[in-house]
């Protein structure tokens, strides 16, 4: 597990979130802890290293 930090693209806050680095690439949907809105999450790893990661906005 990778400790991965960034910033919800709504309300601007710093988020901690635990990252698989088991699973090469996935996209979900999450809620920010602190605004409570959606954010879809991005993430692709290679050889267990974070190569790719966004936080999107899903109401733009």
């Amino acid at each position: 597990m990778h400790e991965h930090f960034f910033q919800c693209p709504y309300c601007w806050e710093d988020i901690s979130m635990l990252l698989d680095s088991s699973i090469y690439s996935t996209s979900y949907i999450e809620d920010c802890e602190v605004c409570c809105n959606p954010i879809r999450i991005k993430i692709e790893f290679s050889n267990q290293e974070l190569v790719g990661f966004e936080a999107i906005n899903i109401e733009q």
